[in-house]
């Protein structure tokens, strides 16, 4: 039986549930794949720390050249995170002709195009499941499973923490801060969740799916991202009153060429599946031309599913290794590279949707009349109000939801809405998805 052996650079929390997974089911791997999986070496700064695992002496070591450089090894996982040194760890073993298996998200958000580009010319293979989702066989399903169809929309829910946050909000009536508070105690929310809680790590993962998913390029700065921090309990009972759940979600359309692009808190129907989609857990909702919606559902973070999908990636990879010599079964992102196509991107100014809108208003006649009116100079329908009667903060709140409006249009609405005096606070809206298809 053939060895296939690989090297690991970062033996933290991933990268010790791969060698556990490697340890624990390395019979069975053999089985399904024909060859052995040899983990030759790892490397970390840091090896001391008790991972719970076991390895020789003579695996480890605190430089990770010593896993780029080794000719036997065929395969590098590189399980660092971060921009640097991961980003030069990859394109040193790329040049190196090993096949690399990452879970970065972040790098491949912001630095893909040159990774894919030398893995092209090196004719090696990347492989990146478990960098959108988790567990989740996503993005093999992605470049595989569905090579048959045109992919025309992406809805995710691709963050455990902010998914976490709002359904505590939603299923207790508490406010972000004091939820937030709970997660990070829990472990689900790190000291700093900026990247988790205003969208940044979504729209990482967006700008993944949306190359494979419709074979353009893509710059991570060009999606545009707003977070869950100044959603309230209260916005969160309106939405509930008009029969939505708000989610942030990560949405990719094609609309007739052009691409939407976008991270925000949404509001969805109730009814929706992705409405029902709970706690720490992810789901990625895809339709295509053929095969109609699909939903992906699982844990997309934590150390045994994160480190499944990396082992899944070795096994693709050592499969690919038995059947040729030189040229690759599937490219790095489903797309021939010359089939690559730039597709121009949709502003969010652009984008056609329905709104939610609430206002806090001084409790004085007229008021809904002025409000109306604004909007309706901006070419802005309502389709259905909730006024209550009691007091918060000295304002009462006005809540709106509209028909299908352009967002610039809802921008310069509020600008002058915000104006009146009769408008204490700055406005809230949020978008809203219907037709989740």
């Amino acid at each position: 039986m053939k060895d296939i052996k690989v090297g690991l650079i970062g033996f933290g929390t991933v990268g010790s549930g791969v060698v556990k997974i490697l340890q624990k089911n390395s019979k069975l791997i053999e089985k399904r794949m024909g060859a052995k999986l040899i983990l030759k070496k790892v490397a970390d700064v840091d090896l001391t720390t008790d991972r719970g695992v076991r390895l020789k002496p003579e695996i480890l070591t605190r430089r990770a050249d010593e896993v780029i450089q080794d000719p036997e090894i065929d395969i590098v996982m590189e399980l660092v995170g971060g921009i640097e040194p991961a980003k030069t760890f990859i394109l040193q073993a790329i040049r190196n002709r090993k096949h690399i298996v990452t879970a970065n998200k972040a790098l491949l958000a912001l630095h893909g195009d040159e990774i894919f580009r030398e893995a092209n010319r090196f004719g090696v293979d990347v492989n990146f499941e478990a960098s959108v989702g988790g567990g989740i066989p996503l993005i093999r399903s992605i470049k595989e499973g569905l090579v048959a169809n045109r992919v025309e929309s992406i809805f995710g829910i691709l963050n455990g923490t902010s998914n976490y946050i709002l359904t505590k909000m939603t299923d207790e009536g508490r406010g972000f801060k004091d939820v937030l508070k709970e997660a990070q105690e829990k472990g689900y929310a790190e000291a700093d969740p900026t990247y988790d809680v205003e969208g940044i790590d979504a729209a990482h993962k967006l700008t993944i799916l949306i190359r494979l998913a419709f074979g353009t390029i893509i710059r991570f700065q060009d999606v545009f991202i707003g977070g869950i921090s100044e959603i309230t309990p209260l916005d969160i009972q309106f939405s509930k009153e008009f029969g939505y759940r708000i989610k942030l979600l990560a949405i990719a359309k094609m609309d007739q060429g052009r691409i939407e692009a976008r991270v925000h808190p949404t509001l969805i129907p109730e009814s929706h599946l992705l409405a029902t989609v709970g706690g720490v857990f992810n789901a990625i909702y895809v339709k295509g031309d053929a095969v109609g919606p699909t939903l992906f559902y699982g844990q997309g973070a934590g150390q045994m599913p994160t480190g499944s999908a990396v082992v899944g990636d070795l096994v693709e990879l050592g499969r690919n290794l038995l059947a040729r010599a030189s040229q690759r079964r599937v490219p790095p992102l489903s797309f021939q590279e010359s089939a690559i196509e730039k597709f121009p991107l949709k502003k969010i100014g652009e984008v056609v949707m329905p709104f939610y809108i609430r206002f806090s208003a001084l409790d004085r006649p007229g008021v809904l009349s002025k409000i109306s009116g604004i909007l309706g100079k901006n070419n802005i329908s309502i389709s259905s109000v909730i006024q209550k009667g009691r007091q918060i903060n000295g304002a009462v709140p006005v809540v709106m939801m509209t028909h299908e409006a352009k967002e610039k249009s809802v921008h310069q609405a509020l600008r002058e809405i915000d104006r009146l005096g009769v408008i204490l606070g700055k406005t809230v809206f949020i978008r809203v998805e219907n037709e989740l298809e």
